[in-house]
């Protein structure tokens, strides 16, 4: 039994490593430079996972999402990210380091992996928790940012802090329009109405997303060559470990709490054990604080997981 959760966990891992290291070795040669990682990025983020996201949620009634397995995930979440704070103290760095430990990449890596290991049903599992993860974890972390940014402002000028109203409702209208939740959120609506989407546009859309997968997985390992880990390995294995790590067994403990098994709880647990995505490294540059510590996390995490991921999936497969 353990030798065929095993092999299945390899044949799901291996396509995503394989992608991975092909894109590494085009990066390494220089076939795609850092001027093109932008572009490939704004490509995969505002057309081709818009598409695939639309898709798969178009089809997905209100009553077949179950939000106690993302409960169990925003709980974890919640108290990693707030033993952070208490570790490290209310700052900008703090929050965005917070982050971090908490913050999934479940687009580029989790959408391929998930599809390949769990089917449609594991994957509008993890869709519910994609529609809601940049809209709790961002919405939440541009709102502790904005007030240690306005804290430290307030503290070095002696000016009045931004009243906090406007600083929830700035965070909430960026985290609400943004190329993940919108489309989520549209397919879902398209889902209720009971619409049926004409077969060509329906076509175009599944080449869109279809390309998703590989294009992601070839860009991580494109943006793995090309950035360097230098000086702050230590901090950034630290990072990676309670991301990848630490994160997973807290879901799991809380999970199995809520009374979550099977599926749900499996699918809940690798996405928490899926390394830092990249949208913590937007916010050290949009904040200016910790990049190039966020930065080498992002990577150290990201290799680490091909490592971590296999051994996360297979215990997973017996909760």
């Amino acid at each position: 039994m353990l030798a065929a959760v095993n092999a299945s966990v390899l044949s799901s891992l291996l396509p995503v490593v394989l992608l991975i290291a092909v894109g590494f070795f085009a990066g390494r040669r220089g076939w795609v430079g850092g001027g093109a990682v932008r572009d490939l990025s704004n490509l995969i983020f505002l057309l081709l996972a818009p598409a695939l996201l639309f898709r798969s949620m178009s089809t997905v009634h209100v009553e077949q999402l179950s939000l106690r397995p993302v409960a169990a995930y925003f709980i974890a979440a919640g108290l990693i990210f707030a033993g952070t704070l208490a570790w490290r103290g209310f700052s900008r760095t703090a929050t965005v380091l917070a982050l971090a430990n908490t913050y999934s990449n479940t687009v580029m890596i989790g959408i391929a992996l998930i599809g390949l290991a769990y089917g449609p049903e594991g994957m509008v599992v993890l869709l519910t928790l994609v529609s809601l993860h940049s809209l709790v974890l961002l919405t939440s972390a541009t709102v502790v940012l904005e007030l240690a940014v306005a804290h430290e402002q307030a503290a070095t000028s002696g000016s009045a802090r931004r009243p906090l109203l406007r600083i929830v409702g700035r965070a909430l209208r960026h985290a609400i329009i943004h190329p993940v939740p919108l489309p989520i959120i549209a397919g879902l609506l398209f889902a209720q109405s009971g619409l049926r989407m004409p077969e060509p546009i329906d076509q175009t859309i599944a080449l869109l997303g279809g390309a998703f997968s590989p294009v992601a997985l070839v860009m991580v390992g494109v943006t793995l060559a090309l950035t360097p880990v230098g000086m702050h390995w230590r901090g950034a294995l630290v990072q990676a470990l309670i991301k990848n790590l630490v994160h997973p067994l807290l879901v799991a403990v809380i999970g199995l709490a809520l009374g979550l098994r099977g599926l749900p709880l499996t699918v809940m647990v690798v996405a928490s054990a899926l390394p830092i995505g990249a949208n913590v490294f937007l916010f050290s540059q949009r904040y200016r604080t910790a990049e190039d510590l966020v930065t080498a996390s992002v990577v150290v995490s990201t290799g680490l997981a091909l490592v971590t991921l296999t051994a996360v999936m297979a215990l997973a497969a017996r909760l």
